[in-house]
C-alpha cells in the first residue's frame, strides 16, 4: 500500500483477511505489533495518520483508531500532543542464529584477498556524482534500457580504457555487467567447451565456467606467466588469463610469452579473455598496456571496479570483438535485462569529472606503504615464507617449504581471529599445490598488518617442524 503525500509516515505492509474469523481491528493490531517487534518499524518512526491508513487499507477510521489505541495501551506506540503517533522503543525479537554461515564471523585481522580499502570509498564524491548525474538525466533513462548499458556510461568507460590501458575501446563494443564474474558467466554462454584457464588461477572463475557446462583445461603458470606451449598442446581455442598481474602468483607475463600468446591467438577461431582485474596498481614501474590494444579482434577485455572502488558496487565491463557483440548482448539481456541504471549514472559522472582518477592516485600512494609493511613483517616473523610476483595489486602470495603445515597454521590463526586464505584452491588439483597463502593487505592498516603477521609468527613457531 502507499501512504498519502500529506503524511510523513512510512509505507506499511499489513495483510487483512476480510473472510477470516478474526476481527479486522485485531488483525491490524497484530500486524503492526509484529512489524514493531521484528524491527520493520523502527523506534521513533512516525505512523501514518488514522485517516490515511484507513483509506489505504479500505477500512473505517474507527477500526484504525481502535488498533492504535490497543497498541498504545500495550506500549508499542505512543502519542504526542500535536506530534502524531510514533513507534515506541521495544526490545526486538532476536532471530535464531542456527544455520548461519560460520564464515561470516568477524575477524580482528582479515587478510582475505580481493578487497581494496573499503573505508576509503569516496562516499561524498560518489554522492556528488550521483546528484549531478541525476540532475542531467532524462526521466526515460529510468525505464528498461539497453541491457548492455547506457550510451553515456559506455562512452565514459571507453575513454578511460583508451587513456589508461591502451584498449581499442569503441563504446559500441562495450557491455556493462555486474562485475568480472558475470562477464565470465556471460561469455561462457557464448563459447564452445574448448576453454583453458591458468593453473593456478582465480578459482571462482573456474567454478563459473563449470556451472555453465564448461570443464576448463588447466595450463601451467611459471615465473614468466602462462605456458603458451602447453596452451598450444592442450587444443583449447579460448584462454582466460591475467597477464598484467597473474592471479594468484602475481607474476607479469614476460615479453616473449606475450608475443607468443598473441601469435597463438592469430589462428582462426581462437580467443583470449584478458582479465585485467587490478592493473591500476603497479608500484615499481608503469603497467604494461593491455593485450587487447594489440589484437582487439582476438581479445575480450574484462575489468571492474571491485579492486578500485568496492566489490559491492558490482560494476564491470567487457570490450568484445565484433563477432561476439550480439551474442553477449543477448546473454546479458536474458541474465538480468541490464545493470543498475543509477550506478551507471553515478559511475559515468565519476569518470568524466575526474573523481575516479583522483581516487586511484590517492590509493596508489597508500597501498605501497601497506605492501612494504607486510613484506617487512614477513621477513621478521615468517622468514620461511617466499614472496611471489611483482610489486602490484592489492594482495601478495607467499609459498612455504614443502611439508609446511599450512592448514594447521590457518586453523590456529582462525582460532585467534585472524583470517587467512590458502593457495591450494587456486590449483586445478589442490592436492598438488605447494603450501602457501594469499594475503590481502589493502583493507588493513599498517599496524594491523604488523600485529597480524607477528601473531602468525608466534603460531608458526609452535607448529611441528618441517
Amino acid at each position: 500500500m502507499a501512504t498519502s503525500g500529506t503524511n510523513s509516515g512510512p509505507e506499511l505492509l499489513v495483510e487483512l483477511d476480510r473472510g477470516g474469523s478474526q476481527p479486522l481491528h485485531r488483525q491490524l493490531a497484530d500486524g503492526l505489533r509484529e512489524a514493531i517487534r521484528s524491527g520493520r518499524l523502527a523506534p521513533a518512526t512516525r505512523m501514518p495518520a488514522t485517516r490515511v491508513l484507513a483509506a489505504d487499507l479500505g477500512v473505517s477510521r474507527r477500526l484504525v483508531v481502535e488498533a492504535y489505541g490497543q497498541l498504545t495501551a500495550e506500549g508499542f506506540l505512543h502519542t504526542r500532543q500535536g506530534g502524531g503517533t510514533h513507534v515506541a522503543a521495544v526490545a526486538p525479537v532476536t532471530p535464531s542464529r542456527a544455520g548461519t554461515d560460520a564464515t561470516r564471523a568477524r575477524f580482528d585481522i582479515d587478510f582475505a584477498p580481493g578487497s581494496p580499502d573499503l573505508a576509503s570509498f569516496p562516499r561524498q564524491a560518489w554522492l556528488r556524482a550521483m546528484r549531478q548525474g541525476l540532475a542531467e538525466t532524462e526521466s526515460s533513462t529510468f525505464g528498461y534500457v539497453a541491457p548492455h548499458g547506457l550510451a553515456a556510461t559506455r562512452t565514459a568507460v571507453a575513454d578511460y580504457l583508451r587513456r589508461t590501458r591502451g584498449v581499442v575501446a569503441d563504446p559500441r563494443r562495450i557491455v556493462l555487467c555486474s562485475g568480472a564474474t558475470q562477464a565470465i558467466a556471460l561469455l561462457a554462454r557464448c563459447l564452445d567447451n574448448s576453454v583453458a584457464t591458468e593453473d593456478p588461477g582465480f578459482w571462482p572463475h573456474r567454478m563459473v565456467l563449470r556451472h555453465n557446462g564448461i570443464e576448463p583445461s588447466p595450463i601451467p603458470v611459471d615465473g614468466d606467466g602462462i605456458d603458451v606451449a602447453a596452451l598450444e598442446a592442450s587444443g583449447a581455442t579460448t584462454i582466460l588469463t591475467t597477464p598484467a598481474h597473474q592471479s594468484p602468483t602475481g607474476v607479469v607475463l614476460s615479453p616473449a610469452r606475450r608475443t607468443a600468446l598473441l601469435h597463438w591467438a592469430q589462428q582462426p577461431g581462437r580467443l583470449i579473455i584478458e582479465d585485467d582485474y587490478d592493473a591500476e596498481y603497479r608500484y615499481d614501474r608503469s603497467p604494461v598496456g593491455a593485450l587487447q590494444g594489440v589484437a582487439p579482434d582476438q581479445v575480450v577485455y574484462v575489468g571492474s571496479t571491485s579492486k578500485t572502488l568496492a566489490p559491492g558496487l558490482r560494476i564491470g565491463w567487457m570490450v568484445v570483438p565484433d563477432h561476439l557483440i550480439e551474442p553477449v548482448r543477448i546473454a546479458k539481456g536474458l541474465a538480468d535485462t541490464g545493470s543498475s541504471v543509477m550506478d551507471q549514472i553515478a559511475f559515468s559522472q565519476f569518470l568524466t569529472s575526474g573523481g575516479y582518477d583522483r581516487h586511484l592516485r590517492q590509493m596508489r600512494r597508500r597501498y605501497p606503504a601497506r605492501r612494504r609493511a607486510l613484506l617487512d613483517a614477513l621477513s621478521r616473523h615468517l622468514p620461511l615464507a617466499e614472496v611471489l610476483g611483482a610489486a602490484a595489486g592489492v594482495h601478495l602470495t607467499v609459498r612455504f617449504p614443502a611439508g609446511f603445515p599450512v592448514d594447521e597454521l590457518i586453523r590456529r590463526a582462525t582460532a585467534r581471529r585472524i583470517r587467512l586464505e590458502p593457495l591450494a584452491p587456486c590449483y586445478a588439483d589442490p592436492d598438488t599445490a605447494p603450501p602457501g597463502l594469499i594475503l590481502g593487505y589493502a583493507n588493513l592498516t599498517e599496524s594491523q598488518i604488523a600485529r597480524g603477521v607477528e601473531k602468525l609468527g608466534e603460531i608458526a613457531r609452535q607448529l611441528p617442524e618441517v
